[in-house]
């Protein structure tokens, strides 16, 4: 009999914070002289700003800190970051979650537009059967503005993606989908939420609430490190200067 589905965004969705500036802290405390690399980021962030270049561009650009870093090195930071900081930091009613579709018997499915050199390792350590990231090229050393690998893994192309790498997924029927649950933040994993019988929402903001209850998602909303957005913000720029601390 197919399996049924629980699919589930990262960023917001299964912890509170965006993986990548959690992922800049965790480097840059160790490694303080990469900050510098930020410079390089900087005219391409306000060019993002600007509309004037892709979320894709923008993602290679902030990469730029791991410029120079040996693969091996990499891949060892990615599976402590997964172990040491992504863990400690998931949403413990979204692990509840996790368990309990896990427990029912349904393929559990990471899918998220960050990096896959990290994405992996937390897809690993939290329990996932598969992992659906943006592909990000490592060299034998990282190099500034690292390509990206086909598409950025958002909207849309998280489809097209599940269907190419889980043959499952791409063979599901309607009862299968019907019977299947997507787990997320943003509106732009609305292709994500109709992709499954049952959405769930978490911290969605104003829009994307009136949407869910148009529709009758569930709407969670688990205790958060921060009270508002401009405290999230807050974290996200610590994060991405190496500032940041847990329960600060």
């Amino acid at each position: 009999m197919p399996r049924n589905f629980a699919i589930f965004d990262l960023d917001h969705t299964i912890l509170p914070f965006d993986t990548q500036a959690l992922f800049c802290n965790y480097i840059l405390q160790r490694e303080r002289w990469r900050t510098l690399f930020h410079l390089t980021f900087a005219p391409v962030a306000l060019l993002k700003a600007c509309r004037i270049v892709s979320t894709a561009t923008a993602k290679r650009a902030f990469l730029n800190h791991l410029a120079g870093m040996k693969r091996e090195a990499l891949i060892a930071l990615a599976k402590d970051f997964a172990e040491l900081v992504v863990k400690p930091s998931v949403y413990p009613e979204l692990l509840a979650i996790i368990e309990e579709h896990r427990t029912a018997g349904r393929t559990l499915i990471l899918n998220t537009a960050s990096p896959d050199f990290y994405a992996h390792e937390i897809a690993r350590v939290l329990g996932f059967d598969h992992c659906i990231a943006t592909r990000v090229e490592v060299h034998d050393k990282m190099l500034l503005m690292p390509r990206v690998i086909g598409e950025n893994n958002k909207r849309a192309v998280k489809i097209a993606r599940m269907k190419v790498e889980i043959p499952e997924v791409a063979n599901a029927d309607e009862a299968v989908l019907r019977d299947s649950w997507s787990y997320s933040d943003s509106a732009a994993d609305l292709p994500l939420l109709e992709f499954t019988g049952n959405a769930v929402l978490i911290h969605p903001n104003a829009s994307m609430e009136a949407i869910g209850k148009q529709r009758g998602w569930q709407i969670l909303r688990p205790a958060r490190p921060y009270a508002s957005r401009a405290g999230d913000l807050l974290c996200a720029v610590q994060q991405a200067l190496g500032l940041w601390q847990r329960n600060t």
